[in-house]
């Protein structure tokens, strides 16, 4: 290891003890958009895609994510999920998804939500880059941006019934 950077990797690293909390009903919405080609959009509106219907995958792509955010981000602590809505806006060259995450516990589910949308839309591009690419392989008119988190709640459980 080099010692320069030693500090840098210090065993420092620990989930927040949250036992001494009391369960709360936490809410939050992610949001975010993909950047494709008219000509794309138009494929998934008419249903022509060749690997399926796009948004019923990314929507399930996204529930999925969601349930599984704790195995990908290390400190996110396994919560119970009650549910989880995913939407979608089509424009003409432009996909916006939401993701709300709700569950009752000690944490709040911010980063599921943003897992959810990046999932949902990295799941579009996956599904559509065969119509994306150049005659180069690249993707010059797609992009993913904007993902951020719209709103958070959190109450407390008693009033929830």
């Amino acid at each position: 290891m080099n010692p320069e950077f030693s500090h840098i990797l210090e065993d420092r690293a620990k989930m927040v003890d949250i036992s001494h909390k009391e369960d709360s009903v936490r809410i939050a919405r992610a949001v975010g958009s993909i950047r494709l080609k008219s000509s794309t959009i138009r494929k998934i509106r008419e249903g022509t895609v060749e690997k399926g219907n796009v948004l019923l995958t990314a929507r399930i792509a996204a529930i999925l994510a969601v349930k599984n955010t704790y195995h990908l981000i290390p400190m996110c602590h396994p919560i119970p999920v009650d549910d989880v809505d995913v939407e979608f806006e089509i424009g003409d060259e432009r996909i916006s998804t939401s993701v709300t995450v709700k569950s009752v516990g000690k944490t709040g589910v911010e980063m599921e939500a943003l897992v959810g949308v990046s999932i949902a839309l990295l799941t579009i591009w996956d599904m559509v880059k065969s119509s994306e690419k150049d005659e180069e392989g690249g993707y010059p008119c797609t992009s993913i941006d904007g993902i951020q988190i719209e709103f958070k709640v959190k109450e407390n459980a008693e009033h929830k019934a």
